[in-house]
């Protein structure tokens, strides 16, 4: 088979992690089949060495532009593909003649976002989707909550909905950070004082300002106990200054010596600060999927997370589950697993486990397996 991949959209952090997981895994495990790689020559270097049966298609035109989009249908209609995969939803349809599959990680976009973004254009980009999702071939969605999610919104038949799961990037299954690591961590970052975690973007959806809430709460009930008195919140995400009310969380809860924004840093960093968390804490109030906890749990450390969306999904019984949108539950959880040994000790072998059975070998595994059915299918019409 020939298959063309979309890698147009690898300059978001969460797509471009799925992408260069499923290239990477791809050629490691499928030897046989032709893939060609259709995007902007300045993100193939993150994809890294290939086998000889994978050829990038570089494209001129500005990422998200029309003529992005024109060029891309050019592109892939002159390498005659037998099929092409679009890692992400979207809107404008496909001007070719091979069939296509798509995956779908959430629909932030048009159901918790909705409410928000009301108007013309949103109807338009509604009914364009709709469009799209029904002219696909097969559509991968991340969970079976976005497989039901995607059913119910754009009214796509279930059978035509694969649940392909997500995993672990690679630099979170190199085991723990080594002593002289987290030695840099404290030096380059200051932190020498216990600390929760919040990974993730800092937006409405992902709870932050709960969780700034919720370790105000905590704070008070430890210090009852004399338990934990310079416990810190540390959290890493994109830049706060565009989310002013998280701020405003620090200064009404009076955390502004305890709670520390550090932005964004790299996944080798990162898996370090799993490492030396105390809890990771991630009460979101809608994911597809929900990486953050999965990656905290490969590190062993334990973990409370929103029992609603796909979450319950990913993290199973290893890890603490509270409603999002209660403070206090948030709060009397973090204080369990702070002050429970045992209780720790039990989350982090069953965190351990919970990683392990997410799996990229076995996701792309069956994308492969789907591949060549619509390709017969196709070839069969």
């Amino acid at each position: 088979m020939r298959i063309a991949i979309d890698i147009r959209r690898m300059y978001e952090f969460g797509l471009a992690t799925y992408i260069r997981n499923v290239v990477r895994t791809l050629g490691r495990i499928d030897p046989a089949n032709q893939y060609f790689l259709v995007g902007s020559a300045a993100r193939f270097d993150q994809l890294g060495q290939l086998p000889d049966n994978f050829h990038f298609l570089p494209l001129q035109n500005p990422e998200a532009s029309f003529a992005n989009y024109v060029e891309m249908n050019r592109v892939i209609g002159m390498h005659e593909v037998d099929l092409v995969h679009v890692p992400h939803t979207f809107w404008r349809p496909l001007m070719i003649k091979a069939p296509y599959v798509i995956t779908v990680h959430d629909l932030l976009d048009y159901m918790y976002r909705a409410r928000t973004n009301n108007g013309m254009r949103r109807m338009v980009h509604s009914y364009m989707t709709r469009h799209v999702m029904h002219k696909a071939a097969r559509i991968f969605a991340v969970s079976n909550f976005t497989k039901r999610d995607v059913a119910r919104y754009f009214n796509v038949s279930p059978s035509k909905i694969e649940v392909v799961y997500n995993a672990l990037d690679e630099s979170f299954l190199r085991g723990h950070a080594t002593d002289a690591e987290q030695e840099m961590i404290r030096g380059r970052y200051q932190v020498d004082s216990p600390f929760l975690l919040y990974a993730g973007r800092i937006s409405p959806h992902k709870n932050v300002a709960r969780i700034i809430e919720a370790f105000s709460a905590l704070k008070t009930e430890l210090a009852k106990e004399g338990a934990f008195p310079d416990l810190k919140l540390i959290i890493i995400g994109d830049e706060v200054s565009k989310n002013p009310d998280i701020r405003r969380a620090v200064i009404r809860s009076g955390m502004q010596h305890d709670v520390r924004f550090l932005g964004y840093v790299s996944i080798d960093v990162l898996r370090i600060f799993f490492d030396m968390a105390k809890v990771f804490v991630f009460p979101s109030l809608y994911e597809g999927f929900g990486l953050p906890p999965l990656e905290a749990m490969a590190h062993g450390t334990p973990v409370v997370a929103s029992n609603t969306s796909a979450l319950p999904e990913v993290v199973g019984n290893a890890a603490l589950q509270v409603n999002p949108e209660n403070v206090f539950e948030i709060s009397r959880a973090l204080q369990r697993v702070l002050t429970d040994q045992c209780l720790r000790e039990r989350m982090k072998a069953a965190g351990i486990e919970q990683a392990q059975r997410f799996s990229w070998d076995l996701s792309v595994k069956r994308m492969v397996e789907l591949y060549s059915e619509v390709v017969a299918e196709h070839r069969r019409r």
